[in-house]
């Protein structure tokens, strides 16, 4: 940790990064987030009044959360140290507390604190930090690509205005490239490059709404342009924009909330029977690195849940799929789970058993373990034949239609009806099959 927080004047120099050297200064500068910063809104309102705030800026990379928190406390004219949730321990949370006393006693000034990745705050780190927050000596403002009720505590939580910042559109993103390209002080001016439209069209297309891509794009780029040599050496092309693109790399995290983002966006659009929506979304998590075998239990899953006895064979092809994969891995096998994508959307859906499993356990838990009925029960011994057991019951296959009337579920439970099949696929000729035993029982007086 530096508690005179060394990027300030890293800003300063003139070979810090571009992204550095361009961050607003004000909300006036600021592209983007308008939601939050436009006239009226609250951002706007807190830094006019000059009234300090305990903020949480959660949003993807490069959406202008550091930017904002330093902007609103140039507002409140207030020291701002930074704080590293990964590297410090409890000796450093005593020096901010220190240094924020120190600077309310001998300058009058507020303290705002930074924690970039608060989502990595421990639970010591917060307990330390919160009666400080709570009695106003320090102001906490926080960043996170994270949702923070994952792992910022509630006690904390509750003190702080979480505020959501989005991905910058590329309206926005242009409105950055040409700041970065035409200012003479801190940006590319100087250069004298000549940007071919095609070639800022593609470095704000693989920004995905992340200003610090884009500006790092913009100047590997004019890096790239200037080293080419010949007639071209003042241009910077497609070619040489998409040179300086390279990788493209899809914000994903593994365990975070977007990953549950996109295997919820992948399940409903299997549920809605949208082969297109559910390709798109089962291909952006293989892209973004999501392990195939993770995909191929959860379509699994579906086949059993959601598509169920409407096509019984879709959990054998689930099964098959998931084998395929294990046996060809990656490429190879993200087609059999690619099929096996289209082909749950496709099916017939019925959640019937699904919704059966939830009655059954429901009434285990409200009546406990209720006696088998005596009629269905084994008599291997002659005091159990004694005490009725298996009396009076009825073997189907005696029956020509197999439609034998016998209590089969306790007293209490008489009449229960849990699986109610659809009239979907395969499930109708259940439905059929099951209605005609019921109308051939109820005939012979149940």
């Amino acid at each position: 940790m530096d508690l005179f927080d060394p990027l300030a004047e890293a800003a300063q120099q003139q070979d810090a990064p571009l992204a550095q050297r361009l961050r607003p200064r004000s909300l006036d500068d600021f592209f983007g987030q308008t939601h939050l910063v436009g006239p009226g809104k609250i951002l706007r309102r807190l830094a006019e009044a000059g009234t300090p705030a305990s903020i949480l800026f959660w949003g993807p990379p490069g959406s202008g959360k550091t930017t904002l928190a330093r902007i609103m406390a140039s507002h409140l004219e207030a020291k701002f140290v930074t704080f590293s949730a990964v590297l410090s321990g409890v000796a450093d949370i005593r020096a901010v507390v220190d240094l924020a006393r120190q600077e309310l006693k001998y300058r009058r000034n507020r303290t705002v604190l930074f924690v970039d990745e608060i989502h990595r705050f421990n639970k010591v780190q917060q307990d330390a930090f919160l009666p400080h927050v709570e009695s106003g000596l320090l102001t906490l403002m926080g960043a996170t690509t994270e949702n923070p009720s994952f792992e910022v505590r509630s006690a904390l939580l509750s003190r702080c205005r979480v505020l959501v910042l989005h991905p910058l559109t590329e309206e926005d993103l242009h409105h950055v490239a040409r700041r970065a390209i035409t200012n003479t002080d801190q940006g590319l001016g100087p250069l004298g490059l000549t940007w071919d439209q095609d070639a800022l069209e593609l470095l704000v297309q693989s920004a995905y709404g992340d200003a610090r891509r884009l500006l790092n794009g913009l100047e590997l780029a004019a890096g790239l342009a200037r080293t080419e040599g010949g007639a071209n050496q003042d241009r910077v092309t497609r070619k040489i924009a998409a040179e300086a693109v390279q990788q493209k790399t899809l914000r994903y995290d593994q365990s975070g909330e977007e990953h549950f983002n996109l295997i919820s966006a992948l399940h409903k659009s299997l549920r809605d029977s949208d082969p297109d929506a559910a390709l798109y979304w089962f291909y952006r998590m293989l892209d973004a690195g999501e392990d195939p075998r993770y995909i191929a239990r959860r379509l699994t899953r579906f086949a059993s849940e959601d598509v169920g006895l409407a096509d019984p064979g879709a959990l054998r092809l689930a099964l098959d799929a998931w084998n395929a994969y294990e046996r060809l891995g990656s490429p190879e096998g993200d087609l059999a789970l690619a099929q096996l994508v289209v082909w749950l959307a496709a099916a017939p859906k019925s959640n019937s058993v699904y919704a059966a499993q939830g009655l059954v356990r429901r009434d285990i838990e409200r009546y406990g373990p209720l006696p088998v009925p005596l009629v269905i029960r084994n008599a291997p011994t002659r005091l159990m034949k004694d005490l009725g057991y298996g009396r009076d019951y009825q073997y189907a296959h005696d029956d020509p239609d197999a439609a034998v009337v016998q209590d089969l579920l306790p007293d209490e439970l008489a009449d229960r009806i849990y699986y109610q099949p659809t009239a979907r696929g395969i499930e109708a000729r259940i439905k059929k099959y099951l209605d005609g035993m019921a109308a051939q029982k109820k005939s012979r007086g149940v």
